[in-house]
């Protein structure tokens, strides 16, 4: 008489994937570490403590909407134009908008200004004075 053997069991595939899974995050765990440090004699640069302004060639917009540039309040865009035109091309016009303009207002001051020949028009924003 025979005895009948057991069926195999067939070997689970996510014991494999978990291997290989843990392999590849070993792998990037080292290689993230092996980054050679920086040199001890580099001071990097602290901007925690610089004064954000905006920056000196810049048209200012109030809430309200009025215009200032260089800290002489101004009627409208093309006053604006007039004066920058002088000292800069108009090639690139950075504006610096009050938080609480509106977003219509803004938009309408950069039509005027690319109206005028701004061929680009920057907003600067918070973070970017930082």
């Amino acid at each position: 008489m025979q005895l009948k053997s057991k069926p195999r069991q067939s070997r689970e595939p996510t014991i494999a994937l978990i291997n290989v899974v843990f392999l590849m995050l070993i792998f990037f765990m080292i290689a993230g570490t092996l980054t050679p440090p920086l040199n001890g004699s580099v001071q990097l640069v602290e901007t925690m403590d610089l004064e954000g302004r905006e920056p000196p060639d810049a048209l200012v917009i109030r809430a309200d909407g009025t215009l200032e540039y260089r800290g002489a309040e101004l009627t409208n865009a093309a006053a604006y134009v007039e004066r920058a035109a002088v000292d800069l091309p108009l090639d690139a016009v950075r504006i610096v908008p009050d938080r609480s303009l509106p977003a219509v207002a803004l938009k309408q001051i950069s039509d005027d200004l690319r109206g005028l020949g701004a061929s680009q028009v920057y907003v600067v924003t918070e973070r970017g004075l930082r």
